[in-house]
């Protein structure tokens, strides 16, 4: 049984908190609800609404909203070493990376304080400080949307790469993501375990902890981190980064930094070098600007911020300008991490 409302403002369903009206709006929490709704939709294109992290609305959702609230986490497997664990797509992501540090479950714990929900974390491969999720990612369960087939993907068949994956190119909008199984290192019977402490400033962070390691440490130090540089979106709203990091090839940077020899990367490969975004924009000036209310955080350039009523289009015409100046000062495009709704 579904219950579908009307003209429900998405405002505290969005990150960015951004005033905009679902015409039809079902929350779902359990599976049977979401097949329903599929079914009663299906000659209807739905919009999947998560816990609305990496998204910029730009205008009303004429289309059915499911609202997807399921709830549930479960091993499914354990032995010596490692340990399976699914969690359905409506738990919080941060809240599900501290249930597992909670019960010594290692792999994740990088991933700290990301916002969003378990089950949007597939489409975007969401990463930080050296790790990404396709580094843990097992499986996930989905649903036709179409045909209300029910499937199980695997790490293959999900064909991640930076920031991307299968449900951002082929199968967009082909499916609905309804769990993930994560298959992560079981410290309660295994000490055999790679940390990754040498990303950013981990390393520091922990010093200035006490220096001992561990996965909670290493998760609490991601949190300060990430902390430092980015707003709250209950208290500023905001989707943590707007931009990717370019990838750019190597003989490029190499021209680059004969006449930036500032510039910092990252070797992605031999031939390829990600430049961090964040670095491009503040060197642009743009830290800290205001344009009514939209503007950059005053200190993380990545982050777009919404001091109170921007609307989405406001947004994004501020993420274009910080684009052209970016292109016109080093020549580089820099993409937008988001999804832009109803561009």
């Amino acid at each position: 049984m579904i219950h579908i409302q009307s003209q429900i403002n998405l405002k505290e369903h969005n990150t960015f908190g951004i005033s905009a009206f679902a015409k039809a709006y079902t929350n779902i929490t359990t599976v049977t609800q979401l097949t329903d709704a599929l079914s009663y939709y299906h000659d209807q294109e739905v919009f999947l609404l998560g816990g609305g992290s990496n998204m910029l609305i730009l205008k009303d959702i004429e289309k059915p909203v499911l609202h997807l609230n399921i709830k549930g986490i479960e091993i499914l497997e354990e032995n010596k070493d490692h340990i399976l664990v699914t969690s359905m797509a409506g738990e919080n992501w941060h809240e599900f990376v501290m249930h597992c540090i909670e019960n010594n479950w290692a792999g994740i714990e990088n991933l700290a304080l990301i916002p969003g929900n378990v089950g949007t974390s597939p489409i975007q491969n969401i990463g930080a400080y050296g790790i990404e999720l396709k580094d843990v990612f097992h499986s996930c369960d989905v649903i036709d949307i179409k045909t209300g087939e029910h499937k199980q993907l695997s790490l293959a068949d999900c064909q991640f790469g930076y920031r991307d994956s299968i449900f951002k190119n082929e199968a967009r909008g082909q499916y609905v993501i309804t769990a993930v199984t994560f298959k992560l290192t079981n410290l309660n019977k295994t000490d055999n375990y790679d940390f990754k402490t040498s990303y950013g400033a981990i390393q520091n962070e922990l010093e200035q902890l006490d220096g001992s390691l561990s996965i909670e440490k290493v998760a609490r130090a991601v949190v300060n981190i990430r902390s430092s540089k980015l707003p709250d979106s209950k208290i500023l709203g905001n989707s943590g980064s707007f931009f990717k990091n370019p990838i750019i090839k190597k003989e490029i940077y190499d021209d680059l930094l004969r006449m930036h020899p500032e510039l910092p990367h990252y070797p992605v490969n031999d031939s390829l070098v990600k430049v961090p975004a964040g670095w491009l924009i503040d060197r642009c000036g743009f830290k800290g600007k205001r344009y009514g209310d939209a503007g950059i955080h005053d200190k993380q350039a990545l982050v777009l911020v919404n001091h109170g009523e921007a609307t989405g289009s406001e947004v994004l015409q501020v993420a274009r300008t910080i684009q052209q100046a970016v292109k016109d000062r080093y020549g580089i495009e820099i993409d937008t991490e988001v999804n832009l709704i109803n561009e």
